[in-house]
């Protein structure tokens, strides 16, 4: 069971003047930590771009912390995107609609469009409700790099350029939030999260499929994205024990991730067993990812998931973590996901 933690009174005040000085801050939600500055600051929400490495052009997220503010950042809200709110806010449910005209260009990466989300942790609320704004607020970490999960993920990967960091304990969810946009009265997936199409589905009616016309640029969407720094792999379920033996031949150390214990020892192998259950996978992802890639090995060695709805989310981040620079390749990068 993860353990919600409050701030006290003291720590909110102080995240708060930080967020009124054009600092940054660090604060738990559901799904993974934030990196917030005050949205209606552009040279704070600047910091946050220079603190990850992150593109320009990469839209952040504001977070509120209750839909009647909406109207400070939305131009036009879609009747649909009200159904929604009311059934998934607060929650790890990100929208993506039409920006206001008051929203500064460094919110959306130069796009007409801007992703609110109002979160459900307590310690996020706390501060939301406190500060009286928006807080823009990507993962809290180096840009493409594992999403934090624990307030210490934070530290080792940011360190001072953070003012605050509000210690909510372990992300509930562990993954980032389902996003969706809308085309008049459809809504389309952008990226997977704990809110499902089907959950969507039962609201709104069938979603719009991936036809290959254009959609905004979301957090998430590059190819190279939520990976360690360890070359890693996905591999086929029933092929684990094998390919970690071959990879640690020759006595070079190898890290897996898999969903059950080695059939065998494997001397040279770093093993994480992570369960059947994705809620319990999809929380411990990136803290079990992070072990893996402090253990000193050549590769990662990840057991492809299941099919199914319920592992999508998964699925789709393992996908993104597996893209990286192999060692027989023109180092220009590819997946490496083997057949």
């Amino acid at each position: 069971m993860v353990r919600i933690v409050r701030a006290t009174q003291v720590e909110i005040e102080s995240a708060v003047q930080a967020l009124r000085d054009g600092e940054l801050v660090a604060f738990a939600t559901e799904t993974v930590y934030g990196l917030g500055a005050n949205a209606q600051n552009p040279a704070a929400v600047a910091k946050i771009f220079a603190a990850k490495g992150r593109p320009p052009n990469h839209p952040v997220i504001v977070h509120l912390d209750s839909p009647r503010f909406l109207h400070r950042w939305v131009r036009e809200v879609p009747e649909v995107a009200m159904r929604l709110a009311e059934r998934f806010w607060p929650g790890p449910f990100t929208m993506v609609m039409p920006r206001a005209a008051n929203v500064h260009d460094v919110i959306t990466g130069g796009q007409d469009t801007i992703a609110i989300r109002v979160p459900a942790h307590p310690m996020a609320q706390q501060l939301l409700t406190a500060f009286g704004g928006g807080i823009a607020a990507p993962s809290a970490n180096r840009y493409g790099r594992l999403s934090p999960t624990r307030a210490e993920h934070v530290r080792e990967e940011l360190g001072d350029a953070v003012r605050v960091i509000l210690d909510g304990g372990e992300c509930q969810i562990g993954l980032e939030s389902t996003i969706v946009s809308f085309e008049g009265d459809g809504v389309r997936l952008l990226r997977p999260g704990s809110v499902t199409a089907t959950q969507i589905s039962a609201v709104v009616g069938e979603l719009f499929s991936d036809d290959g016309r254009p959609v905004p640029r979301v957090p998430g969407s590059p190819p190279t994205h939520y990976a360690p720094t360890t070359h890693m792999t996905i591999v086929p379920a029933g092929e684990i024990d094998a390919q970690a033996d071959a990879a640690s031949s020759g006595g070079r150390r190898v890290a897996v991730l898999a969903q059950r214990l080695p059939l065998r020892a494997h001397k040279y192998a770093t093993w994480i067993n992570a369960g059947r259950r994705p809620e319990n996978y999809g929380r411990d992802l990136y803290a079990n990812l992070r072990t893996l890639d402090k253990a000193g090995c050549r590769r990662i060695l990840v057991q492809a998931v299941p099919d199914g709805e319920r592992w999508d989310a998964i699925r789709d981040r393992l996908v993104h973590a597996a893209t990286s620079v192999a060692e027989s390749d023109d180092g220009s990068g590819a997946m490496a996901v083997l057949p």
